[in-house]
């Protein structure tokens, strides 16, 4: 994805739209795009609640005027995400924006909770639960998004279905193209539930973008991949900015146009087709979640 200074920002996006009195969760909403993404919307006029795994990390990012609260959550522990959701209910009424932002990518082999792989954990099961436990809030908005920030789509990209923790093998690039699968998955079979409900789903990929994403990656696995030189610096005309990662996730989740759409997978701010097998996938997908984290709020 090129860093094309024609690219959209999310404030340009956001440019005539008044978020005033409405709330916004975005999860790594302090960091990299999710930053970017918090930042947009808070100066769009909404109160962005970010819920953070390292909250006094995440509260150095904002000052104190800037409409952003930062509270605790863990994607990969599930008593966190239960806590955050249970205190986000008692505080609001209703939530019209949830932005599934924060992720890993490419991590050592790490397992969390029960056994979980920790990518699939992190960037798809702990979304799940937390979309599932602020359902209340989502359908009281009447008019609700939800946006789950996946990646660069392969159709050869497939969920494990029997073995998505990788426990007869780990591959890191493995794991994580599953989890952004289940991504796009989870948007399309959330929609497809949610839309009788006044909720629209949508899966985002924001492009190429350095970030702390790529904690977990080597130079020399980066240079090798063709993303940096031999000195660490991006190659021209591969990366966007921040503000232009986060562009199509703010646009999915505010874009008047999108009222009577839902469940496709967005680039550049539009509409792409999903594969007609995603239908079967996304259902399979859900059931399997559902198994997993004892949650299915949802119908």
């Amino acid at each position: 994805m090129s860093s094309d200074t024609t690219l959209r920002t999310a404030d340009e996006v956001l440019a005539g739209i008044d978020l005033t009195g409405k709330t916004a969760v975005v999860t790594g909403g302090y960091s990299g795009i999710g930053l970017a993404t918090t930042r947009a919307l808070a100066r769009a006029g909404a109160r962005v609640i970010v819920p953070a795994r390292r909250p006094d990390t995440a509260s150095a990012a904002f000052p104190s005027d800037a409409g952003v609260e930062v509270h605790a959550l863990d994607l990969a522990d599930l008593d966190t995400v239960w806590t955050f959701a249970e205190d986000f209910l008692r505080r609001h009424g209703a939530l019209h924006i949830l932005i599934a932002n924060a992720g890993v990518m490419a991590c050592p082999e790490t397992r969390v909770g029960p056994g979980w792989e920790a990518q699939f954990a992190i960037n798809h099961l702990g979304h799940y639960a937390l979309t599932n436990l602020l359902w209340p809030a989502l359908t009281a908005a009447g008019g609700a998004r939800v946006v789950a920030v996946a990646s660069g789509r392969n159709p050869d990209w497939t969920i494990r279905w029997d073995d998505v923790h990788f426990t007869g093998g780990y591959d890191k690039w493995a794991a994580y193209t599953q989890s952004k699968s289940a991504n796009i998955l989870f948007a399309r079979h959330l929609d497809l539930l949610g839309r009788r409900h006044g909720v629209r789903a949508f899966s985002v990929n924001p492009g190429w973008i350095r970030t702390p994403l790529q904690r977990h990656l080597t130079t020399a696995e980066m240079v090798a991949a063709g993303w940096i030189d031999a000195a660490g610096e991006s190659l021209p005309g591969l990366f966007r900015t921040a503000e232009q990662g986060a562009a199509t996730q703010v646009w999915a989740a505010t874009a008047p146009e999108l009222d009577a759409h839902g469940g496709q997978y967005c680039a550049d701010c539009r509409l792409l087709d999903s594969p007609p097998t995603d239908e079967a996938d996304a259902a399979r997908l859900w059931s399997l979640s559902a198994q997993l984290t004892g949650l299915d709020r949802i119908a």
